[in-house]
């Protein structure tokens, strides 16, 4: 069966509690075992068939009990507030992975996700800056993430790093942040200081990430 057309592009950032680089990226298990973060993604351009999503902000914050690809994860969306109805079906249709084809980075997810919490719509705040490996969002009373760039440990310089994928799903090219979190809440309630994040520009559709 054909999935809808749709198509999302812009900046999306993202933090989680293992060490600078991520073990994952590399097909190694999470730094402490259990791995939880978030991430937001800003659609500077989109659509899922004729409902336009430009503008909008949607994201996640989850946990997994050990390894993704293991599954067990427990994950919360989000969506942008100013988000119509028919965009909020839209975005989460996207999220939810059966829009998209096996193998690509909404449907990998999904299919690790043991447990979904309630959709969250809620006013969101959010900036990136990709030269400068700055950003962070806000869902007020719920979540927040900042990033800010890596220090050499003796000097307190800025320390440029990035990862390269060249055959990765999820982005092929993000830069390397510090990472600050903190979210409220009885199922994913977390907090996380000097630990990975990234910044990347990406586009998602259909058959996975656009090159």
């Amino acid at each position: 069966m054909p999935h809808q057309d749709w198509m999302i592009r812009g900046p999306k950032i993202a933090a989680c509690n293992c060490a600078y680089g991520c073990p994952c990226e590399f097909n190694a298990r999470p730094t402490h075992d259990v791995c939880e973060g978030l991430e937001a993604h800003r659609i500077d351009e989109g659509y899922f068939g004729k409902v336009r999503l430009d503008g909008l902000i949607v994201g996640a914050r989850y946990r997994w009990p050990g390894p993704v690809h293991e599954g067990g994860g427990v994950a919360q969306g989000f969506v942008d507030a100013r988000a119509t109805p028919d965009q909020r079906d839209a975005l989460v249709q996207i999220l939810s992975g059966k829009e998209q084809e096996p193998h690509t980075p909404f449907n990998i997810y999904g299919a690790t996700i043991a447990r979904e919490l309630d959709l969250i719509v809620a006013p969101v705040e959010f900036s990136a800056d990709m030269k400068a490996r700055t950003g962070g969002f806000r869902v007020p009373g719920v979540m927040e993430m900042s990033l800010e760039p890596i220090r050499n440990p003796v000097t307190g310089a800025e320390h440029f790093a990035q990862i390269r994928l060249p055959n990765g799903f999820e982005f092929r090219e993000a830069e390397m942040a510090s990472g600050r979190f903190d979210a409220e809440g009885p199922d994913l309630g977390m907090s996380h200081r000097n630990c990975y994040g990234f910044l990347t520009f990406v586009a998602y559709g259909p058959k996975g990430l656009i090159a």
